[in-house]
């Protein structure tokens, strides 16, 4: 298990599900001792639903992803080089490939069982069209790893939008009768208005998932703590098992020691006891009966099975 293969998986994932997987790939983390590839992967955010539809496109479709950079390249070299020429072939390449890209996104996510909407789909251009205006957000994009939809720069999203109404002027004005285009204005300020009732309500969306995926962070952030502390509690328990096993060693060694110096000191004694009453002198002691008792070296009090008589003077 490392960085790159999970986090391919957590962000293919639809978001619903995205923080339980990770949860469950941070503990297996844990358990496998890599304490660092744990907290990477805990630091992974959540996306929302038109990132999670734009990662899936990169994932899906890498030739057409390949495609959409070098077309980047190529419109934004044009941009630098004031070509509007080659300004105008890429960006008729860009509308078509953008375009698209978006509706596969869109079919993507509803093999997936989680069809996207209007808005995320929309969401999800927006993306693409940054990806062409910047190489950093290209590259971002390119990662698979986006939490949040790209914005591209103001500067093109005006030269795109200018380029767009421009074109829908020419076809309403060769086409259309006045009355039609009326008819089309006030479609296009509807469409307008929705699309900013939706941008609102996508952002309190975003805002919301925001504050769920920082209470999510904290939450596993606590996890791996809790985990590392019952991991520690588990090995002191293990350290002062052991300590007290040597304890008990120490001290069934120390009384087996006291015992045997015991034993020693007592033999030691009775040796120096008999040694002294060996070198005791005799004393002769007169008997009533007029005979001399010499008591025995091996008696310390005379008797009569130590006495010698001796006739008297």
């Amino acid at each position: 298990m490392d960085l790159e293969s999970v986090a391919k998986e957590l962000y293919t994932l639809h978001p619903t599900r995205f923080v339980g997987a990770r949860t469950a790939r941070v503990d297996e983390a844990l358990a496998a001792g890599k304490a660092a590839l744990a907290a990477q992967i805990a630091a992974l955010r959540r996306p929302t639903l038109s990132a999670w539809a734009g990662n899936l496109l990169v994932h899906a479709e890498p030739k057409q992803v390949a495609r959409l950079l070098r077309l980047g390249e190529s419109l934004r070299r044009a941009h630098r080089n004031l070509d509007r020429a080659q300004l105008r072939r890429v960006s008729r390449q860009q509308h078509v490939l953008v375009a698209a890209l978006s509706e596969r996104a869109r079919a993507l996510t509803a093999e997936m069982g989680h069809p996207i909407g209007p808005a995320a789909q929309r969401k999800v251009e927006q993306t693409l069209h940054a990806a062409l205006a910047d190489r950093s957000a290209a590259e971002k994009w390119a990662t698979g790893r986006l939490v949040k939809a790209l914005v591209p720069p103001a500067d093109f999203t005006a030269t795109a939008a200018t380029e767009a109404s421009a074109r829908r002027r020419t076809v309403d004005a060769r086409t259309k009768p006045r009355q039609s285009r009326l008819k089309a204005e006030a479609a296009e300020r509807r469409d307008r208005e929705r699309d900013e009732e939706q941008d609102q309500a996508q952002a309190e969306v975003d805002r919301l998932e925001a504050a769920l995926r920082e209470l999510e962070e904290r939450a596993t952030v606590l996890a791996q703590q809790l985990h590392a502390t019952a991991e520690l509690r588990r090995r002191t328990r293990d350290d002062l098992d052991q300590a007290r096993n040597r304890a008990a060693q120490a001290n069934r060694a120390a009384r087996k020691t006291r015992h045997a110096a015991g034993s020693v000191s007592r033999t030691a004694l009775r040796g120096q006891t008999a040694g002294a009453r060996a070198s005791r002198p005799l004393t002769p002691v007169t008997s009533p009966a007029g005979g001399v008792r010499v008591p025995s070296a091996a008696c310390a009090v005379p008797s009569p099975c130590c006495v010698a008589l001796s006739p008297r003077a």
